[in-house]
């Protein structure tokens, strides 16, 4: 059995910072893809890259209607994939929706979408994990700041930081409205965090997450070097963002929603291994034990 060395402790017993021992863009120089050479120069630098209109308003329709099929559905509402809010018990996620929904299984074959991953992480791509994200207005909740690789490492088993993000808007992205923020360059850094990863952790943290979030003080201290970017835009909008930014989203008071499609690519070639800092795995709908690329 080859044993596989953990670049990346975290979940120890106390909160260690690392730097980032993995390249941001994996593919060769000049490589052909639909992101342009100072569009990757700037996800480098960034670690993000935000496209204007990825889909068009006619596509932005279908998905928003797939998405209200899906949450008004009675049997997806039971299914273990969906999270409810905590305090209205409305539906906050529905998870591997490209495996539910073939609209978004399309989506995710869209060479706008997959070939932009593969461009940034240099080889073919599978899905780690895809949901569809409901953030109604008058209350929906946030999600704290992170590095979804901490969790993903951690709990999932990659041992790399080969994985990129796309979250897609489906309905307008307000400053007002709990928009996703980011650290630019914050994924430099690596931020080990404190404390062990109780069993079925994912239950609790997927309504609001507790084990793997970082110290005020590590917060305060990347934010002042950092800054931070509240990504605002319309629907058909995307935000491509490196595995390991530091990242989150305020609670959406609003009477105006804010609703979108969020997929996860991974490399071929860093498929998971057992979890680096949990007991178990979490369910494959969440991390993808399925490598098979996407065509």
């Amino acid at each position: 059995m080859t044993t596989i060395t953990d670049l990346y402790p975290s979940r120890g017993p106390v909160e260690v910072a690392v730097p980032r021992k993995d390249p941001v863009v994996w593919s060769a120089p000049g490589t052909p893809g639909p992101i342009a050479t100072d569009q990757l120069e700037a996800f480098e630098r960034d670690g993000f890259l935000t496209v204007d209109q990825l889909i068009g308003d006619d596509e932005v329709a279908v998905y928003q209607r797939e998405l209200e099929r899906l949450i008004t559905d009675p049997a997806i509402r039971a299914d273990e994939r969906s999270i409810v809010e905590p305090k209205s018990k409305e539906i906050r996620s529905v998870f591997e929706v490209h495996r539910i929904s073939e609209v978004f299984a399309n989506l995710v074959r869209d060479e706008r979408v997959v070939g932009r991953a593969r461009q940034i992480l240099g080889s073919d791509v599978y899905v780690h994990q895809s949901r569809i994200n409901v953030k109604p207005g008058f209350g929906a909740s946030g999600f704290y700041w992170h590095s979804d690789f901490e969790t993903w490492h951690a709990e999932d088993g990659l041992p790399n930081m080969r994985t990129v993000s796309v979250s897609i808007a489906l309905t307008e992205n307000y400053d007002t409205n709990g928009g996703l923020m980011i650290m630019p360059g914050s994924h430099r850094t690596f931020l080990g965090c404190a404390g062990a990863t109780p069993e079925d952790n994912y239950k609790k943290s997927l309504q609001m997450q507790d084990a793997g979030t970082p110290s005020d003080e590590a917060l305060t201290e990347l934010a002042s070097r950092h800054g931070i970017r509240l990504f605002t835009g319309r629907a058909g909008s995307a935000t491509w963002f490196d595995c390991n930014c530091m990242h989150g989203s305020g609670d959406n008071i609003t009477p105006f929603p804010r609703s979108n499609v969020f997929i996860v690519f991974n490399s071929v070639e860093n498929t998971a291994v057992e979890p680096f800092a949990a007991p178990v795995r979490r369910p494959e709908f969440i991390g993808a034990r399925d490598f098979t690329p996407v065509r």
